[in-house]
């Protein structure tokens, strides 16, 4: 799988004897020691340099745990000194973004859930000569924000998989809950599916409740009786939904995007029809691997072009390898 790949590749491109690593990583732009959760491998023998990865990261979404380890390990391989703050407001965002160019780093890993809140704070670090890569969010506006490449998925391109994958299955009017209004990347997605099947219905949740998450989609549920399936954005939002299904006597069907190991055990014994993987672990590990490698050789990987690390369906034929992943962190 292409997770094991970049694995082995991160090994092979090792040169020296393993060295201590210190990471740093935070929540809500309050930087915490990593300590042991820093990936593990054999150190580069280039210079230390310093990277700031800047997520819109909700507390409690599990999905970052993932990004953020695929980034400790390219970190520790790389000899980078990993700067991790997120906020979910595109405003606050934008000021980590400020920090870290006064912190001189040499390279930002942003995603841009919310691009027209983070333009300025970029054009900044840009101008102060610090190369920039986008990941997860933000594919279609990257290049112009001045990112020289984006890892991730398709979105769009994702919730249409999706949604051929709902029609397979004889489903035709799904719900589309998305859980952080104006994130273009979750916009996308439910255009993707109603692009395949036009009864989809959207609807928004508060996704920093999940007790309020909970009671919307009951709501929705019990108000709407033709809804034969409801697909979540996110593994934890998903199980929410799934939870909701019942209480509201539903017999609608569920998906899901993204994954952690709850999700995957909950395909696997056949709850949840299937996700669709964008393979977070690898949206880490490549973005600060491509900033190492721009500032060691001037590579720009991607030539101009997003480096897509999805989408992947993963459904009950495929969920017994993927909670495997899952459990090991890196799916």
């Amino acid at each position: 799988m292409k997770t094991l790949s970049w694995r082995k590749a991160a090994l092979m491109a090792a040169v020296v004897p393993m060295l201590a690593l210190s990471a740093c990583s935070s929540t809500g732009g309050k930087p915490v020691d990593a300590g042991s959760n820093a990936g593990s491998g054999q150190v580069a023998t280039t210079d230390r340099i310093k990277i700031a990865l800047i997520t819109h990261a909700a507390p409690g979404d599990t999905f970052w745990d993932i990004v953020r380890k695929g980034a400790e390990e390219a970190s520790a391989k790389d000899n980078v000194e990993l700067l991790y703050t997120s906020d979910p407001e595109g405003g606050r965002q934008a000021q980590l973004i400020e920090q870290a160019i006064d912190q001189k780093v040499d390279g930002i890993a942003v995603t841009l859930a919310k691009p027209d809140a983070l333009k300025d704070a970029l054009k900044k670090a840009t101008a102060a000569g610090i190369p920039v890569v986008s990941f997860n969010a933000g594919e279609s506006v990257s290049a112009q924000l001045g990112a020289f490449t984006h890892f991730g998925s398709n979105e769009k391109l994702a919730g249409a998989a999706a949604g051929d994958k709902l029609k397979a299955e004889g489903l035709q009017h799904p719900i589309c809950v998305i859980q952080e209004q104006g994130h273009v990347g979750l916009e996308a997605r439910c255009a993707g599916v109603k692009e395949k099947l036009p009864e989809t219905e959207i609807l928004y949740v508060a996704g920093t409740d999940m007790t309020q998450v909970s009671s919307t989609v009951t709501a929705k549920l019990q108000a709407t009786a033709d809804a034969d399936s409801i697909i979540g954005l996110g593994a934890p939002f998903t199980l929410t939904i799934l939870k909701a299904v019942t209480s509201a006597g539903s017999k609608a069907k569920v998906a899901s995007f993204d994954m952690n190991a709850d999700l995957a055990q909950k395909i696997s014994d056949g709850e949840i029809l299937f996700t669709i993987d964008q393979q977070p672990w690898l949206q880490g590990y490549g973005s600060i691997d491509a900033l190492w490698q721009n500032k060691r050789g001037g590579f720009k990987i991607g030539g101009g072009q997003p480096v897509l690390t999805g989408p992947t369906v993963v459904d009950k034929a495929a969920a017994s390898a993927a909670l495997t992943f899952a459990q090991q962190g890196v799916r």
